[in-house]
């Protein structure tokens, strides 16, 4: 009873929400500097529907999708001049295609600590400092934008140190002029949450995404797209809420399970359980192939590459790997879906490997990439 309350990491992004997730912190903020912020607790089809309204409607969370319909009524009030502002971790494809953008995961190897930096690009917000973000999670980046028609406003990458910039460009935040207005996507929805905002000096990379828009103009807040909802409907709540109650509740169940324990005891022996023994075989290759990795043995791990994808040929299509020459492209590229051009660059690009005496990480991810490229056209025929 006397210990602290556990922290709840729920990234619900509502604006009431002081925990780490909500946005409670950005909500007073925006509502400080602008001159006209309304938050809107409705589908934005029915609202715009309903409501003429111009402006900036900002939108925030986990995940949004907002399926046909109603993402055409968006962008048709942004062709009248508006702004939308759209962060989640990744958008639906419809979105993407309209606006010719394309998204893929950032890569986290070598990344253990699962820690991430965003920086952003325009100089006079200071392009030289990149922030922290430092919790478990999976981000996306923009990895096909158009190039004519889309700014860039922010790159994510691995966090590398302290006062370490950013090296893989990877970019996170694009805007892009649509009719009249313009739409801005991030996949970077924490930059508004209470967590990283109060991490100072990381207030700054938020304030930098909102000089993008014209606080002057009304801004409409979404608050019907967050994971975190306003009323507590469980009738376990009030119940859990009142520390008195929450307590009896509790022991209610101890007395139940103690009650159980002694009557199961008083008629029959316990039947003991026999764990499953775990198989430790997937995680000892992952250690030992992260210590390659990590010691820069990209020649050993390409060979054991190399090896393991003769052994796959070998043992799904029958075929001799001893001599690899002409008839033996042309048979492998027959029996296993693939084009003899295919085959010819792949073993090709085997061949420079081998004649290396060292290759770096890039290569290596190329090899790994025509390699499963390869095999993923033989599926059909390997499926038992």
């Amino acid at each position: 009873m006397n210990k602290p309350k556990e922290l709840n990491w729920f990234p619900s992004y509502a604006t009431h929400h002081k925990i780490p997730f909500g946005s409670y912190v950005f909500n007073e903020q925006i509502q400080r500097i602008a001159d006209s912020v309304n938050l809107v607790d409705r589908p934005p089809f029915e609202y715009l529907l309903e409501n003429d309204i111009n402006g900036t409607y900002l939108f925030y969370n986990g995940g949004i999708n907002f399926g046909e319909e109603e993402l055409n009524a968006l962008l048709d009030w942004v062709d009248l001049g508006n702004t939308l502002m759209v962060s989640a971790v990744d958008f639906e494809e419809t979105l993407l295609d309209t606006l010719n953008l394309n998204t893929k995961s950032v890569n986290i190897v070598g990344n253990f600590n699962n820690e991430y930096q965003v920086q952003l690009v325009n100089p006079r917000l200071d392009n030289t400092v990149s922030y922290k973000y430092d919790r478990p999670n999976t981000f996306f980046h923009f990895h096909e934008i158009d190039t004519l028609n889309t700014s860039v406003v922010s790159f994510i990458d691995k966090y590398r140190g302290e006062n370490k910039t950013v090296e893989d460009s990877l970019v996170n935040i694009i805007k892009q002029p649509f009719g009249d207005g313009e739409i801005i996507l991030s996949t970077f929805p924490q930059a508004y949450t209470n967590y990283f905002i109060l991490n100072s000096p990381n207030q700054n990379y938020t304030a930098g995404l909102l000089s993008y828009l014209d606080t002057s103009r009304p801004i409409y807040l979404d608050k019907y797209y967050k994971n975190g909802k306003k009323y507590y409907t469980s009738p376990m709540y009030l119940l859990l809420n009142t520390k008195s109650l929450k307590w009896a509740y509790y022991i209610v169940l101890i007395g139940v399970l103690v009650y159980i324990i002694f009557e199961g005891k008083r008629k029959q022996r316990a039947i003991p359980v026999l764990k499953q023994l775990k198989n430790q075989t997937l995680e000892f290759t992952r250690t030992i192939a992260n210590m390659y990795y990590e010691n820069g043995k990209h020649k050993d791990i390409a060979n054991h590459k190399v090896q393991h994808f003769l052994e796959h040929i070998r043992n799904t299509m029958y075929l001799n790997t001893s001599e690899i020459n002409d008839m033996f492209i042309k048979n492998l590229a027959a029996r296993s879906n693939n084009s003899i051009e295919d085959t010819e660059m792949l073993f090709g690009y085997i061949k420079r490997l081998n004649a290396k005496t060292q290759i770096n990480n890039i290569e290596l991810e190329r090899l790994n990439t025509l390699i499963e490229n390869f095999k993923s056209n033989n599926q059909w025929k390997t499926k038992k």
